[in-house]
């Protein structure tokens, strides 16, 4: 059971009846009871269930411990327990076949595994630093960890802000639950009209990359970015929704990542959950920006080799996040430089289009590393970068060679109007404009006719139907 799978909209129903219709003191065990048969459904083994079980006992025991004795002894060895499980299971073939050379080990990875890791380390440290106080009733703190809107891809919830929506339960609210439907539709609008499609022709180009060089590796480049994010912020989007069916509101993770001006903006921006764990249990601990410009650089570099290493196994993941830190260290060190082109450019009074230029130059820095994310090894992945600088076939673009990668010329065409759609709704967005807003004050018939044209839109014209796989959600691997 998948979030783009009918039976889970089925499920969800059923808890969501069930929630409204129970007391409103009782209803945080419909959720505790959905979420642990979603775990069930989603693993498909005893084995999965009893690691995500397993772990949120020892770190509930370890959350009361915390409490009564904060020794960073004992949070330093109950952060290592949690993390083992993950470290085995998501590294250890890692280990096993590129380090020590020996064979690798059939691991049954649990779903969400990475995300549920980083928020009982959050849950342990906040313990510890006085910020909350220990959960102690094992139900309560299971549910907190299994949420089943949130448990795949995130966002990476604290447990201050979201355990109190979770046992307080909920009255209906009718603006909430419409909302919840809009998101949940536009997530379907990201997975099946952009992120699918544009996986058909990254998979290709990516799958043969000897073959296709130059000018593919820059298409491959800009769809992996754009089918990067319309999947993960697809899932997320379903994932909110969801929540606010059962009256939650999960902590936003995206805010438009392609129309940041800098690598710094452009990570306050993607992932958002993630960063702010990065920040406040890596980045600040190890001194932040307060102990001088040579140790904030070095602070900056640890924080986005341990992000590279959450993201996999392997150097590519490491070279990926301290390409991002190098991206920030030279930005920083070269702010006059940058400030005395402005000026001869003339373009201090040009606002917009300083700005436009800043958001180009960003997203070309961030493609090109996504390159090195994506690519089957840091080898090929340099090599497809080497090819698109050097190897000029612009003339891809002007005949039928796009149309050999997967797509047929219609199929383009919609990926392509989608695309802009999204870059459309995105750039009003960001000007402060709500959609949600503006379609709840609108007339029911009328909501309902735009509800409709949207659900028809992407049955029509979907990535989906005979013959077709829906991918599973790209973080969901991580």
């Amino acid at each position: 059971m998948t979030y783009m799978s009918f039976w889970f909209y089925v499920f969800v129903l059923i808890a969501a009846l069930l929630y409204y219709i129970i007391p409103l003191q009782r209803r945080w065990l419909v959720l505790l009871a959905g979420s642990l048969f979603f775990y069930w459904q989603a693993m498909g083994t005893p084995m999965g269930m009893a690691v995500i079980l397993i772990t949120i006992a020892a770190a509930y025991g370890a959350g009361l411990l915390l409490h009564r004795v904060k020794r960073k002894s004992v949070l330093v060895a109950a952060v290592c327990l949690v993390i083992l499980p993950w470290f085995c299971i998501k590294n250890g073939n890692y280990v096993l076949e590129v380090l020590l050379h020996k064979s690798a080990v059939s691991w049954i990875v649990p779903v969400g595994i990475s995300f549920y890791t980083l928020q009982i380390i959050s849950y342990l440290a906040d313990i510890y630093m006085g910020r909350i106080e220990a959960q102690r009733n094992p139900a309560r703190f299971a549910l907190y960890v299994m949420f089943f809107p949130q448990i795949v891809q995130g966002p990476i919830p604290r447990y201050d802000r979201l355990s109190g929506q979770l046992y307080g339960g909920h009255p209906f609210c009718e603006k909430t639950v419409v909302g919840g439907f809009y998101r949940i539709l536009w997530g379907f609008f990201l997975k099946l009209m952009i992120a699918d499609r544009a996986a058909v022709v990254v998979d290709e180009i990516f799958g043969l990359p000897y073959q296709y060089v130059g000018c593919y590796v820059f298409v491959a480049g800009v769809l992996y970015s754009i089918q990067l994010y319309a999947d993960f912020a697809a899932c997320i989007s379903i994932s909110k929704g969801v929540a606010n069916l059962f009256g939650i509101e999960l902590a936003d993770n995206f805010h438009h990542p392609y129309l940041a001006v800098s690598v710094k903006d452009f990570w306050h921006r993607w992932h958002m959950s993630l960063s702010e764990w990065l920040k406040d249990y890596v980045y600040i601990p190890l001194g932040g920006s307060r102990k001088g410009r040579v140790r904030t650089f070095i602070n900056l570099i640890l924080t986005f080799a341990i992000s590279g290493i959450w993201h996999g196994a392997g150097l590519r993941f490491v070279v990926w996040g301290l390409l991002h830190a190098v991206y920030q260290i030279t930005g920083q060190l070269t702010q006059g430089i940058q400030r005395k082109a402005a000026k001869v450019l003339k373009l201090e009074e040009a606002v917009e289009a300083r700005i436009w230029i800043q958001r180009i130059w960003t997203f070309l820095c961030v493609m090109t590393a996504w390159i090195i994310f994506r690519a089957e090894n840091l080898r090929t992945g340099l090599q497809m970068i080497g090819s698109m600088f050097c190897v000029h076939n612009v003339w891809i673009f002007t005949n039928d060679a796009l149309l050999s990668l997967g797509l047929d010329w219609k199929e383009w065409v919609v990926l392509l109007s989608s695309i802009l759609l999204l870059f459309m709704v995105s750039l009003k967005q960001e000007k402060g404009f709500a959609f949600s807003e503006a379609i709840f004050r609108q007339p029911l018939y009328i909501r309902w006719a735009l509800y409709l044209v949207v659900i028809f839109g992407i049955m029509t014209y979907g990535a989906y139907g005979m013959g077709y796989d829906s991918q599973a959600f790209i973080y969901g691997g991580f």
